[in-house]
């Protein structure tokens, strides 16, 4: 089956899901995963530091799937932050038609060379007001998340249901819905508020192509949606993780001010990036509130078909309710 919204015929997709972007695990395997099985694959280029091994991502991607995917550049701040025009620069080069843009601002130094390249350009965000500056420098599409996303969450806590049908209103571009998006109901709830599409990143954790350790898969398969916790927001980087042993160390520290160098070795992108290589607790993983619905851990092309046939029955359903 298919479905048709305005970001299905943009991107040119099966289904108007996009697969989250997650650093340490958006990477070809799961980019590739996510496009093969009908959805939008987004590759994040913070996981590569060297151009080489960036260039060497795309081709491998492409080589993985002959499927639209879309690649993340990302305005978050970091330590070693890289220019994102370096990764431009590869990505024209290469032919990449889409891109993905999030962080603390709206991409407005790089948007011209993305628009003179021909690329769409979806921009991630938590708010209206976000969404309009997106939309006022020449984004395709905006992105919104709801405060039960994992990850990035922003300060503004305003929840999936109430934001999306907010920036719908606000915006004349499509707009993609996401947080706590991890089933076909919550599918056909966000694109009954208006969304023409869905991006989710919790569901898809416990993807097989998702690289993650096993038995992390296996701890994500037992949480509930009380089992995350908000962590960073006293350095305004609010982001939504998974509640394990290194989150409430972090949420320990952060309760007695430490400083955050103290903070700094349990949240660093190498420790993490180990921790979700091996049977631990997780790390700091960005986990969001609906990984209660997360009860199998199964191929991407079954979980994003799956989703689709019961958004598809969820829609059916409320057909017959309204033709009684």
């Amino acid at each position: 089956m298919a479905i048709k919204t305005k970001i299905t015929e943009m991107f040119g997709i099966q289904y108007p899901i996009i697969g989250g972007t997650m650093m340490h695990l958006a990477m070809v395997d799961y980019t590739a995963a996510v496009s093969e099985a009908g959805g939008l694959g987004v590759l994040a280029s913070a996981n590569y530091k060297e151009m080489d091994e960036f260039r060497t991502a795309l081709q491998d991607t492409k080589a993985k799937t002959s499927k639209p995917f879309a690649v993340n550049l990302n305005f978050f701040p970091a330590l070693n932050q890289i220019d994102n025009n370096l990764y431009l620069d590869i990505m024209i080069d290469e032919g990449v038609k889409i891109v993905e843009t999030s962080g603390h601002k709206a991409p407005e130094e790089i948007v011209g060379r993305i628009k003179k390249a021909g690329m769409k350009l979806m921009h991630k965000c938590v708010g209206v007001r976000y969404a309009k500056k997106a939309e006022s420098i020449g984004a395709d599409v905006v992105t919104v998340v709801g405060y039960e996303n994992g990850g990035a969450t922003g300060t503004l806590d305003v929840t999936t249901m109430c934001l999306v049908p907010r920036v719908v209103d606000s915006v004349s571009i499509p707009v993609i819905g996401g947080g706590g998006v991890a089933d076909g109901r919550s599918m056909a709830a966000v694109l009954a508020l208006g969304a023409e599409g869905v991006i989710m990143g919790t569901r898809l954790l416990v993807a097989e192509e998702t690289p993650l350790h096993q038995d992390i898969k296996k701890r994500l398969l037992a949480a509930t949606e009380l089992d995350t916790r908000l962590v960073l927001r006293p350095v305004q980087n609010t982001h939504r993780v998974l509640d394990n042993e290194t989150s409430r160390k972090v949420h320990e520290l952060e309760e007695r001010n430490a400083p955050f160098e103290e903070i700094l070795p349990h949240i660093s992108g190498m420790v993490t990036k180990e921790k979700f290589a091996q049977a631990s607790d997780g790390g700091l993983l960005a986990c969001g509130q609906g990984v209660g619905q997360c009860q199998e851990i199964q191929p991407m092309k079954e979980i994003l078909s799956s989703i689709a046939s019961d958004a598809e029955k969820t829609m059916n359903r409320l057909k017959q309710i309204f033709e009684q």
